[in-house]
């Protein structure tokens, strides 16, 4: 037998959108000439190299197109597309969240580049819309999420299973004091006493509940994952602790009226069409001179009206049915509902550095081999994708987390 020729065990399939290099390079120079702040070293698919940007200080990213069809992917498909062409291997990045920084931090100058084109935006917005949160969509979408099961968020949340920004004190702070700080602060947020009640929408695993609760407070959490229900209910009765109901309700359900409210992180998955619906709840469910702690996750007033219009990443892929705020839409229906918005206290930064030690546990969760072994393939890939894209978005600046108290006059 001869031995294969070693060309032949090299050879490399030439790329077929090679004869469009030059639109490609056109639209490269669209990024170029919009990245105020910070670079892009790109490798090309023909080996060549080019530097994006570099026109004021940021971060570097470096990226290798290993085909055209990135850019294809990127210039039809937005953030989907970006997601999707990196599952196929048609870029790559030893670190990929200074990429997604510079997109954020540079999106009002990058205007329609990685937006979906109109075809395919048009398509993903009438799957969205399909998911909206209409009373049956809103158990579904939740259980999408968060009935993944408590042993896969168990592997690398903080022992607390707190699923939301912490507040940190100093860069090296452990995690699990920085979220005991934030807890405290919602707590604090509530001026409540001892023997008052409090109404939590969105439970998540109870950690803001026991707290409430060692501290004398009654608590009604609601959720609409049975699987947070189910860990609650453990967790209560496990610690001894009295004074923490929770149970599967919808927000638009509840009943009763209570001294304090309290949301973290929950109204982002309630949609803008329902932003006045989970308002009203508030404004319904609390006594007169009761106060709302809120902490909620909002997009750029000036990126909104073009971010609601489309479809991301994350709410197609992540949080179906999902919609950053808009903190001057979302005060202004607050306000007219009777609902005093004052102290907000933005910390964006400390939602990057969540998200990063979430994602050192995570890959050592999977490099320990101690996340559960059921899930289909990619789910690991896409988890990571979805902490890197979610960290460099806070540290870009066009999204941030807040916390607010609404306190409702009369």
């Amino acid at each position: 037998m001869h031995a294969p020729r070693a060309s032949a065990a090299v050879s490399v399939p030439r790329d077929p959108l090679r004869w469009f290099a030059p639109l490609f390079a056109r639209m490269l120079d669209r990024i170029d000439g919009a990245l105020a702040e910070g670079a892009i070293e790109a490798t090309l698919p023909d080996g060549s190299k080019r530097r994006l940007g570099g026109h004021g200080q940021g971060p570097v990213a470096v990226v290798v197109l290993h085909r055209w069809r990135a850019m294809l992917r990127l210039a039809t498909g937005g953030s989907v597309g970006w997601y999707e062409g990196w599952v196929a291997g048609d870029w790559s990045s030893p670190d990929p969240v200074p990429l997604f920084d510079l997109f954020m931090r540079n999106g009002r100058a990058l205007g329609s580049v990685g937006r979906a084109g109109r075809l395919t935006g048009l398509a993903r917005r009438v799957a969205h819309w399909s998911r909206r949160n209409h009373r049956a969509n809103a158990r579904r979408n939740i259980q999408f999420h968060y009935d993944l099961g408590n042993d896969f968020y168990r592997a690398w949340l903080d022992p607390s299973m707190t699923y939301s920004s912490a507040i940190f004190a100093e860069p090296q702070e452990p995690l699990e004091t920085a979220q005991d700080r934030k807890l405290q602060e919602i707590l604090d947020r509530t001026a409540t006493m001892p023997g008052d009640t409090i109404l939590e929408i969105g439970c998540g695993w109870g950690s803001f509940a026991e707290r409430a609760a060692r501290a004398g407070r009654r608590v009604h959490g609601l959720t609409l994952s049975a699987e947070q229900k189910r860990f609650v209910e453990q967790r209560v009765a496990a610690a001894g602790i009295e004074g923490v109901e929770v149970s599967l309700t919808d927000y638009r359900d509840a009943t009763g009226r209570y001294d304090a409210i309290a949301s973290i992180e929950m109204v982002e998955a309630v949609g803008r069409e329902y932003w006045p619906s989970y308002l009203d709840t508030i404004a319904a469910r609390l006594k007169p001179g009761g106060r709302a702690a809120l902490q909620y996750i909002a997009i750029d007033d000036a990126l909104f009206d073009a971010y609601a219009n489309g479809v991301d990443f994350i709410q197609a892929y992540v949080f179906p049915g999902g919609l950053l705020l808009s903190s001057e839409r979302f005060r202004r229906l607050a306000e007219a509902r009777g609902l005093r918005w004052q102290d907000e206290h933005r910390f964006g930064i400390d939602y990057a550095e969540t998200l990063k030690r979430w994602r050192d546990a995570f890959d050592a969760a999977v490099a320990a081999g101690t996340l559960p072994g059921d899930f289909p393939a990619g789910f690991v890939e896409l988890w990571r994708y979805y902490l890197m894209y979610c960290e460099g978005g806070f540290r870009g600046g066009g999204i941030h987390v807040a916390q607010v108290t609404l306190v409702k006059e009369g």
